[in-house]
């Protein structure tokens, strides 16, 4: 409910409540402009968000090295962007736990907030005989007092809507308080005989600072309050200081949540060390219902058929008299329609005589803030036929966005549709070599990001299809997403050194910044820095020497810090066969007020120095600064020429030999640093 309340918000009252969004959003302004900014917005907002995160269902299909679940299974499953409300869903397996075979969907389709209760109850630590309180009496607070009671404790709970502490009380609560009427702490203090509660727990939903000054108030000493809802956190250091309270967060499901290793990765924590993960939690409350230690069908008020879902949230919206539980039915689901895996979106229009029909395939950020939006400027050349994207949502609704005729999970569906010319590649980088092959072995074009591949038999790969092509035979347009060569200022820098007769000197700084090791851009997925960003610029320099690559030196640091990886920072002399030596500084030790990107050319008694793809300055020559109020590191003229060599033939804007070189660089580079590390 709080999100579809956030979502009916102007975005001038969401940002006053995101400060760091606004200043994200205020620095994209002074690095990209307004338009690509308000691209990426309108991007974001327009793509929507699925609502939703505990489901109960049965398999349809299993992933790779999924080996104890099966299809036909029953299971109830967990998560936000995962456990959605939708007739199919695709969730990561430890976020999936069996059903008891006494137990149906619609109480086991609770699954994620009795293990959001469950714990709190376990942060809490209860022992047989202890008074709890429990302050808020939702759904979460009625589900956490029939645990405590399981657990051998007293329970007393205290909620502002009376009729909530009266079903709590009929479901086993011993004592009730009504704020309106009594004091919450004097009568914790008369219940307990003067010694105040051994614990709270806190299951509420305010603002108020208030709820937590009770919570601190009602403990005894030594006591602990778990914080399972979302409450003012204004504290009082009187209020816990004498008595030596414990204050502790329940995250949650439980261990596990929020770590991308576990959740999505599948490492599970071993039982020995971490007995109660979130996947075990959810196993173990769908356990007590199936035994009947607690009850969960009074606390359900009605289901709704999905295209009644308005009802379902109207009643959970009604602050007089707010239901605690809806739950959605899928039963008149049609299975014709489920078993579709592409999409059609009824308001596209069809492709034009002239334009090429391009499918994407990953539709993630940089995708919506800088492809697309090009794309859309680009009708005359390009159309969308297809988006792709992990998530279904995601897909259908840039789809919407952009007019593309169909949205898909599968990108085989895309690689197999005899209607798309082009394939553009935008995932995650340990995809980009498989799909090239994929997409050219169909005849299609293709435009794949950075890097082309991470390994060197993936680029073997890549080479053997065009090696063993048929001579005369038309080939399609193969395009790394090595852009910095179309910025305007590598174009007039190209002009300026292609007629000159000895060597050049090239120093490039990348000032790149720190990245978390656990992010994707760091693990097998991206390949890390080296081989992810620095091969844009290996293609620079190949594109400024147009020459083959003499020998490589590769150098690394390593700190004290073990935050950085081995393509963190680093050096990379090259040499190239027309003599000229190009060094590339990649750090990401560097501040951020320093500009991230800095090019200086030594060649014939003149200087070129470019800052940040802003500015060119040339020394020695007369030759006219250029800069531009904005970075333009050559992505839409990138695009551009991707179109016109398709539609007409000619060139293609990256020859070949030179995309393969880059990536032969990165592997060489990759090899040393894993070398000189080891």
């Amino acid at each position: 409910m709080s999100g579809l309340r956030a979502s009916a918000l102007p975005l001038w009252k969401r940002a006053l409540k995101n400060p760091k969004a606004v200043k994200s959003a205020l620095k994209m302004v002074a690095d990209k402009g307004i338009a690509h900014t308000r691209n990426v917005i309108k991007g974001s907002l327009s793509s929507g968000r699925p609502t939703g995160y505990s489901a109960a269902g049965t398999v349809m299909e299993i992933g790779a090295g999924v080996d104890d679940i099966c299809p036909g299974d029953r299971v109830a499953c967990a998560g936000a962007k995962y456990a959605n409300h939708a007739d199919i869903i695709c969730v990561p397996r430890n976020l999936c736990v069996k059903l008891p075979q006494t137990l149906d969907f619609p109480l086991a389709s609770t699954v994620t907030l009795g293990a959001i209760a469950l714990q709190g109850v376990r942060r809490a630590g209860p022992t047989l005989g202890e008074t709890f309180a429990v302050i808020g009496l939702g759904i979460l607070g009625q589900i956490t007092t029939q645990i405590l009671r399981v657990n051998g404790c007293r329970v007393v709970g205290t909620d502002v809507l009376p009729a909530r502490i009266k079903l709590a009380k009929q479901l086993g609560m011993n004592h009730g308080i009504f704020p309106n009427e009594d004091d919450p702490v004097a009568t914790m203090m008369r219940l307990t005989n003067g010694l105040g509660a051994d614990a709270v727990i806190i299951t509420a939903s305010t603002p108020s600072n208030d709820v937590v000054a009770t919570a601190f108030n009602m403990c005894r000493k030594k006591g602990r309050v778990v914080l399972v809802g979302d409450v003012g956190l204004n504290l009082k250091r009187e209020d816990f200081y004498a008595k030596e309270l414990d204050f502790l967060i329940s995250t949650s499901y439980g261990p596990g949540r929020y770590d991308e290793n576990y959740e999505e990765k599948g490492n599970d924590y071993p039982p020995g060390y971490v007995r109660w993960t979130e996947n075990r939690n959810m196993g173990e409350y769908l356990r007590m219902i199936a035994e009947n230690k607690i009850q969960i069908s009074p606390l359900i008020n009605a289901t709704y058929e999905l295209n009644k879902a308005g009802l379902a949230y109207g009643s959970l919206n009604n602050n007089s008299d707010p239901s605690l539980m809806a739950l959605l039915s899928y039963k008149g689901g049609n299975k014709d329609r489920l078993a579709k895996s592409v999409i059609a979106n009824v308001m596209a229009k069809g492709a034009g005589k002239d334009q090429i029909r391009l499918a994407l395939i990953g539709a993630g950020g940089f995708a919506k803030g800088t492809h697309l939006p090009n794309l859309e400027e680009m009708k005359d050349i390009f159309h969308i036929r297809m988006v792709a994207s992990k998530t279904g949502y995601n897909a259908a609704n840039v789809a919407k966005q952009y007019g593309a005729e169909f949205s898909t999970t599968d990108y085989e569906e895309v690689i197999n549709d005899e209607n798309v010319d082009a394939v553009m590649i935008t995932t995650r980088h340990n995809l980009h070599a498989d799909m090239t092959i994929r997409a050219l072995s169909k005849g299609k074009h293709v435009f794949v990001e950075k890097p082309l591949a991470l390994t060197a038999e993936e680029l073997e790969a890549i080479k053997n299809f065009y090696q063993s092509a048929q001579t005369g035979s038309c080939l399609p347009v193969l395009l790394t997403g090595f852009n910095r060569r179309f910025s305007p200022f590598a174009i007039k820098l190209k002009k300026l050194v292609q007629d000159r007769k000895d060597p050049m000197i090239i120093n490039y700084t990348m000032n790149a910044g720190f990245i978390p090791l656990d992010n994707w851009l760091q693990t097998g997925e991206g390949g890390g820095r080296n081989l992810g960003e620095a091969c844009h610029i290996y293609d620079l320099f190949t594109f400024l020497t147009e020459s083959s690559v003499a020998s490589i030196q590769a150098n690394s640091i390593t700190t004290q810090s073990s935050s950085f990886s081995q393509s963190d920072n680093f050096t990379v002399t090259i040499k190239f066969s027309d003599g000229s030596l190009a060094t590339l500084t990649y750090t990401a030790m560097g501040s951020k007020k320093f500009p991230k990107e800095r090019m200086e050319v030594f060649f014939e008694g003149k200087v070129a120095v470019l800052d940040d793809y802003l500015k060119l300055t040339v020394s020695g020559a007369k030759e006219n600064d250029l800069s531009t109020k904005l970075a333009d590191k050559g992505h839409k003229h990138m695009l551009r020429l991707f179109g016109d060599t398709i539609q007409n033939g000619g060139d293609w804007p990256i020859p070949f030999w030179q995309q393969i070189q880059a990536t032969e660089i990165a592997l060489a580079v990759e090899k040393q640093l894993t070398k000189i590390n080891q």
